[in-house]
């Protein structure tokens, strides 16, 4: 007979739980640099370069800013704690697996198809995004040349896998990042009066038409286009099964979050909102995939600055491709992990050879197809619909990731593990989670109300609420759908009847000399660590 493990806490370092169909091995191809370039830039696209223009129209400068001050940071504390969970345990699926794991399996279900159909329905959409900018040089061109060439480029870039998409991503974001740096450079300048005839503006456009646009209801819309632009801030958690080294990778790109909500959004939009006035009616359409109405170009071009607005319009092509790769990485993973539960059709958990799961690629790459719609006749309003499903998907993520961990605290105090044998902590912890997961909720709240009410005298509209608010009945038919399925009606895993163990990679605590103590004389280094 075989004897018992030393440590019976420790099941086995590759061990998953709930796995009933296993895939083949995704490879560890992601190195530190490709995580921490994912985490600064890795979703600054249409979001942030088109959509932000029609947040400024609908709510003005300040309402611009304080809203995504307030989704940058619960998305701040989100990250944290999914940081903490993904270096304990890096495996497949990430966010997804904690919910099934920590706090429910239907819930997890619907927050993984919710996750997987949120991609699914953006890649067609930044397709399209990417066609329209090259209407800025060529409009005599049909849109669908462009969207044909970009999804052969994103298929030839599907052959190389995961380090694939990570020496891509690196590129792009190294772009995205300069032209964010550049243009706060030049937006300065603006406003100083350096350039163009308009002398120095100052906070003029604060005044006159105001901070402030349509009250509440302007401020609320701020969130639904807050949303897309944060999406795929957790992209490199998801990517925690496929990093060569975890435990470093993982919390160095978590604080980097950090860098890219104060300096990339919130210092850009700020200036953004100094130099393009909120009442400026071309920034009506600023909206979807429009890049010729991108706020950024259009304050560039009001600048009489040559060939600027054209190289800035380029980085939005870019910015847009860098999402649609992303798009590639975020459904497959997803769709695989759920597969090997058994909450996806089992085809999906296939990975071959080369570390790819390829049918969950084949079926990314042809919701890509979906792309041509916005070239027929009110294809774009088809798409909206579509589109919609995604709206509020990552709140609903990224809540339910703050609630994971919150269980994940409380199952671990319950079973009688020390916090010192988690590899890295959240610096707030517990605490940091409920922030996130009611700031989460206040912004389903507020979307919920701007769906009603997009501006004071509007009356509320069924179509136009729905475009806002669908992903919230998916969800819920999602979850309901696999409870009738499972016929399991408990509203949560018992925190003693979760598993602590499988897939884990706790620190060895025996020798607590190893262990830094936190004491009143290591704080200040301790507070630099946390924030860089």
């Amino acid at each position: 007979m075989e004897e018992a493990p030393a440590n019976p806490r420790i099941k086995s370092a590759d061990e998953e739980a709930g796995i009933v169909n296993r895939g083949g091995q995704l490879r560890t191809g992601l190195k530190g640099r490709h995580m921490q370039m994912i985490a600064i830039g890795g979703a600054i696209g249409a979001g942030l370069f088109i959509g932000s223009g029609s947040a400024l129209h609908k709510g003005g400068p300040a309402a611009l800013v304080i809203g995504y001050i307030i989704v940058g940071i619960m998305l701040m504390f989100t990250m944290q704690a999914l940081a903490e969970l993904a270096v304990l345990y890096p495996v497949n699926g990430a966010f997804y697996t904690y919910v099934v794991r920590f706090v429910d399996p239907s819930w997890g279900f619907a927050m993984g198809w919710d996750y997987a159909i949120a991609w699914l329905t953006v890649l067609p959409f930044e397709l399209i995004a990417a066609g329209l900018t090259i209407e800025f040089w060529r409009p005599d061109l049909n849109v669908a040349i462009w969207i044909t060439v970009f999804l052969v480029v994103l298929t030839l870039i599907q052959i190389f896998g995961v380090r694939g998409y990570g020496e891509v991503e690196f590129i792009l974001c190294m772009v995205k990042v300069a032209a964010c740096t550049g243009f706060i450079i030049l937006g300065i300048i603006i406003d100083c009066g350096g350039v163009g005839d308009r002398g120095y503006i100052g906070a003029k456009y604060w005044y006159e038409p105001g901070a402030f646009k349509n009250g509440f209801n302007g401020f609320a819309g701020v969130f639904v286009v807050a949303a897309l632009a944060f999406g795929g801030t957790e992209l490199f958690v998801l990517a925690t099964a496929e990093s060569a080294n975890p435990r470093h990778a993982i919390p160095v790109a978590s604080k980097q979050v950090f860098f890219r909500i104060a300096f990339f959004y919130i210092v850009n939009l700020f200036i953004l909102g100094l130099i393009l006035p909120a009442d400026d009616t071309r920034l009506e359409n600023a909206s979807g995939a429009n890049s010729s109405y991108s706020p950024f170009v259009l304050a560039i071009q009001d600048a009489s600055i040559a060939v600027l607005p054209s190289i800035f319009n380029a980085v939005i092509t870019v910015s847009v491709m860098s999402v649609a790769n992303s798009c590639t990485f975020g459904s497959t993973r997803t769709m695989q992990a759920m597969s090997e539960r058994g909450m996806a059709p089992k085809f999906l958990s296939y990975v071959d050879k080369a570390g790819r799961p390829l049918w969950c690629v084949v079926m990314q790459l042809a919701f890509g197809l979906l792309g041509y719609l916005g070239v027929i006749s009110n294809g774009l309003d088809i798409f909206t619909w579509l589109l919609s499903l995604s709206g509020l998907s990552f709140f609903f993520v990224w809540g339910s990731s703050c609630l994971a961990h919150i269980r994940f605290r409380l199952a671990w105090k319950s079973q009688g593990r020390s916090l010192r044998e988690i590899p890295y902590t959240s610096p707030l912890g517990i605490w940091g989670s409920a922030i996130g997961l009611f700031l989460n909720i206040v912004c389903l709240i507020a979307i919920f109300y701007n769906g009603l009410y997009p501006s004071p005298s509007a009356q509320p509209d069924a179509a136009y609420f729905f475009q806002q608010y669908l992903a919230a009945p998916i969800v819920i038919s999602l979850y309901l759908g696999w409870k009738v399925y499972s016929g399991n009606w408990r509203m949560w895993v018992n925190l003693n009847d979760i598993d602590l163990n499988a897939g884990s990679r706790p620190l060895d605590i025996e020798d607590e000399d190893d262990i830094e103590r936190k004491t009143w004389a290591n704080l200040p280094i301790r507070i630099i660590r946390a924030a860089f």
